[in-house]
């Protein structure tokens, strides 16, 4: 409990910076769980600097993109009730998450290092699938739709980074794949 509160301070004095370094930390956590969990490659054949390459895509990308999105959002579509919740999934599922996929991708790319022909070919290849898997497993129409019902604008972006944390390691991994 203690821990939450210094959280909910740090959130209320610093509301950008704790956000910003609350989806590059779980960004992080998210690659940690890929590599160790998912592909087996125990600490000593850890990558290191792709754990580093997510931090920083949590920290200069995904934290405020997404807080951004959630402000922008917030301001298209004011109100808390149930069909304002749905309004507001409908548009950051069906608008939001294609572009959100369609610029994390390549940017794990141009941070990787790959040329621009390989890069392209590898969002065209792996695109459709993560695209499709954000929509199939359900997972993030659902977790939108309490987030926007429920949880109050300062504490969505944690909130989602928080379930994320699956979805960043499955992310990663796809990142990952050359």
């Amino acid at each position: 409990m203690a821990l939450w509160r210094a959280y909910q301070r740090a959130l209320a004095a610093h509301p950008w910076k704790v956000q910003v370094l609350t989806a590059g930390s779980l960004m992080g956590v998210g690659d940690m769980i890929s590599q160790q969990l998912v592909e087996r490659r125990g600490l000593q054949q850890h990558q290191a600097g792709r754990t580093l390459t997510m931090v920083s895509l949590g920290c200069g990308f995904v934290g405020p993109v997404v807080g951004g999105w959630y402000k922008v959002l917030d301001h298209l579509i004011p109100g808390t009730t149930k069909v304002h919740a749905l309004k507001k999934m409908l548009l950051d599922q069906g608008g939001f998450a294609p572009c959100f996929l369609g610029c994390f991708l390549p940017l794990v790319g141009i941070l990787n290092g790959m040329s621009a022909q390989d890069n392209w070919a590898k969002l065209k290849r792996d695109y459709p699938d993560a695209l499709i898997t954000n929509y199939y497993v359900r997972l993030w129409p659902a977790v939108q739709l309490a987030n926007f019902y429920l949880v109050p604008l300062h504490y969505r972006l944690a909130v989602v980074q928080c379930v994320a944390i699956v979805w960043n390691s499955y992310l990663s991994w796809k990142a990952h794949q050359f």
